[in-house]
């Protein structure tokens, strides 16, 4: 493995919340060289690269718009294609259709069949494509058979305002939504969130404070706005995460059952390196799946370091096994 080079693109807030020059260093220590990636200067002088670790969510989502980050990527795209010995962590494509909850929630809503014998289910659903007239929406969500409160997620997974959610109680409260973005079922949890953590073949659960119980069905409550970031950080403390009742502790996911959810992920996204919110509806135990997440913090997870080198080198090791000379999925 001496010899392997490993390219890193990642923006500086990723950078630095993975640790990335401690991980050079721990790379550095078990004999692989990983190198950062410069996106604003050409990319061959700076290869060749066996591997590119990337989390290009800022890019991509800004090539809708701006010009400067159509042609960062239009350049990576470019390159990649004229390597296709260069294996990605993780494939574009399946990066990018994660950054639509659209597209992620139409994956997650197969998961009931695909999982059937494990009880794994995600709750319902609705797209909200464009700010029509209030009653159409209403209709909408009866006909989808969606129960309040419901939670309205933007349509966009990432950067700061995709962790902006609300939690409407009523059909009158549907007028604060601010389409694109999806409406989603609350189900009640007991305030805990499992958060888990995939890198390859392994995966890491850790919980996270969550939303409190609320009761079924509409009332006339107003409107609550959150960050889920804040909600859900390690140390959190809110009055949205202090259970009104005395419930006893839910029992945790099973292992087996997080495995096969993992398994099935893993095909369905085409992806080695993301995460999955999971919570425990109180009255079925049933695990229910709420969000798929890009290339994660990984917070909490002490082996992410060993974890990740590991999964590298074993993608490093079948490309070389199976002589491909295309480009391999993950």
């Amino acid at each position: 493995m001496s010899d392997r080079r490993v390219g890193f693109c990642l923006s500086d807030k990723k950078r630095r919340r993975m640790n990335l020059d401690a991980f050079i260093q721990f790379c550095a220590g078990h004999g692989v060289e990983v190198v950062e990636i410069d996106l604003s200067q050409p990319l061959v002088p700076q290869g060749p690269f066996d591997v590119i670790v990337h989390k290009l969510s800022d890019v991509i989502v800004e090539a809708e718009h701006d010009s400067q980050s159509q042609q960062l990527l239009a350049n990576f795209q470019g390159y990649v294609s004229a390597h296709p010995s260069t294996i990605l962590l993780d494939p574009l494509p399946a990066m990018t259709q994660l950054l639509d909850r659209f597209a992620s929630y139409r994956i997650m809503s197969k998961l009931h069949n695909s999982l059937r014998d494990w009880r794994i289910c995600s709750p319902p659903y609705l797209e909200i494509h464009s700010a029509g007239d209030l009653s159409s929406i209403q209709q909408a969500v009866i006909a989808q058979e969606l129960s309040f409160p419901l939670i309205c997620k933007t349509r966009v997974a990432h950067g700061s305002l995709s962790h902006e959610m609300s939690l409407i109680f009523s059909a009158g409260g549907l007028a604060d939504i601010h389409p694109p973005c999806v409406l989603q079922s609350f189900v009640n949890h007991g305030a805990v969130l499992h958060k888990v953590f995939v890198v390859g073949d392994k995966h890491y659960c850790v919980e996270r404070p969550s939303l409190k119980n609320f009761p079924s069905g509409p009332c006339d409550r107003k409107t609550i706005f959150f960050n889920s970031h804040q909600v859900s950080k390690p140390e959190s403390s809110s009055d949205l995460t202090a259970l009104d009742e005395q419930m006893p502790c839910l029992p945790p996911p099973s292992s087996e059952a997080m495995s096969a959810l993992v398994r099935e992920l893993r095909v369905q996204l085409g992806m080695a390196l993301f995460g999955v919110d999971v919570i425990i509806n109180i009255h079925t135990h049933t695990l229910t799946v709420i969000d798929i997440n890009i290339f994660p913090g990984y917070e909490g997870v002490p082996q992410f370091f060993s974890s990740l080198l590991s999964h590298i080198k074993s993608v490093l090791d079948k490309h070389v096994s199976a002589g491909h000379q295309g480009a391999d999925s993950p």
